[in-house]
């Protein structure tokens, strides 16, 4: 969220050569302002076609890893709270866990954005809003960051954490007392991507990056952070990662994200911000 402020404070004047490990609906909400100059690098034939801007010929961008949400339950902290362990969403409004769950602010957290994005599909416009409102009653703060919500809930600082899963599975394999519960109603997900900018006078040294960005190296690398990588075949087994999770991943519209980005987090803003920590 930040970067993206960033960029488009940057837009009449942009300072950058390329923009890489953005999340992809950010990346969206930019080319939609011509941001960007489209690109096919070297062997993107190799990765999956969900990974990439298949609408455009060449790409506008190319992903790189997915990040997917879940929530970190710390099993210790709710025994002493005696907090029954939650299986869905909804579960998260009821009133046993009134001050009890922490997730990040959308607009400096792209895992937030995510967050958001994902229960306005789920649920619809109107009942997607009317669930963050009985959320925003049980939650104690927002956090800038979409992994500090895990690692507060490995930490036995708060019981429940809405973050993404391959943080828990980190923090469970480190030895915390964490469940890493995949909603039943399905999950959002994003993933960061790279796109050059448009007008760029490094042009060769940008699409060189790129080039690099879908290799099969790349992608080892990406896969020390990221249980989903976007070519097949890479990725290894994540100790502790969901087994189920990639199926319960929405058919998420980055379209839809993009495009109703700035709307979004000004009604968010308006309604919950109040319970954001602040910014350091």
């Amino acid at each position: 969220g930040i970067v993206t402020a960033k960029l488009l404070a940057e837009k009449d004047n942009p300072k950058a050569d390329i923009v890489w490990g953005l999340a992809a609906t950010s990346l969206l909400f930019l080319a939609k302002e011509g941001y960007f100059q489209p690109y096919a690098p070297k062997g993107l034939e190799k990765l999956d076609k969900r990974y990439y801007d298949d609408k455009n010929n060449p790409p506008l961008w190319v992903g790189q890893r997915a990040w997917i949400a879940s929530v970190c339950f710390n099993t210790l902290e709710a025994e002493k709270l005696k907090l029954p362990q939650p299986a869905s969403w909804e579960d998260l409004t009821k009133p046993v866990y009134k001050g009890h769950v922490i997730m990040p602010n959308p607009n400096s957290s792209g895992t937030g954005f995510l967050d958001v994005s994902s229960w306005l599909q789920m649920f619809g416009e109107d009942e997607g809003w009317a669930f963050m409102d009985k959320l925003h009653g049980n939650i104690a703060r927002y956090t800038h960051s979409g992994s500090k919500p895990c690692k507060m809930a490995a930490a036995g600082e708060i019981p429940i954490g809405v973050s993404f899963a391959f943080r828990g599975a980190k923090s469970k394999a480190a030895g915390a007392p964490l469940e890493i519960i995949v909603p039943e109603e399905g999950v959002g997900w994003d993933m960061e991507a790279t796109a050059i900018v448009a007008g760029t006078a490094n042009l060769e040294a940008a699409k060189t990056l790129v080039d690099w960005s879908v290799t099969k190296q790349a992608n080892e690398m990406y896969n020390s952070g990221y249980a989903v990588v976007a070519m097949p075949g890479v990725a290894k087994p994540v100790e502790h990662f969901p087994e189920n999770l990639v199926d319960k991943m929405i058919d998420n519209d980055f379209e839809f994200a993009a495009n109703n980005r700035k709307a979004i987090l000004e009604e968010w803003q308006k309604r919950y911000d109040s319970k954001s920590e602040p910014k350091s």
